[in-house]
């Protein structure tokens, strides 16, 4: 917890008993453990509120990706395979057509 071992926790709470006295002491420590409630729920409600955003933009893909595959054939994960720029088995058979039309 924070790096606070239990001695520490005793020394701060002896400190606090000095500082707010005892009276007061555990209305304060109800109103932190409040206080630390309502921060951890804010906290949680962000967290899912992201997670959801995520969700709904996961979705939003995955239907335009079945979307496409149904359209257009093919889907996101698939690469466009554009042809490439080696020469084909032809092109390396004749690599010099001149020399081959001396031969003939």
């Amino acid at each position: 917890m924070f790096g606070i071992g239990m001695s520490e926790l005793i020394v701060i709470a002896i400190i606090a008993l000095f500082v707010v006295g005892p009276k007061k002491l555990p209305d304060l420590a109800k109103s932190l453990g409040k206080g630390f409630s309502e921060l951890r729920k804010a906290t949680d409600e962000v967290t899912d509120n992201i997670k959801d955003t995520f969700k709904a933009d996961d979705i939003k893909k995955d239907v335009d990706d079945f979307k496409n595959s149904l359209l257009f054939g093919k889907s996101a994960d698939q690469d466009d395979h554009k042809p490439s720029s080696s020469p084909s088995d032809n092109e390396k058979k004749d690599t010099h057509p001149v020399e081959s039309m001396n031969k003939a």
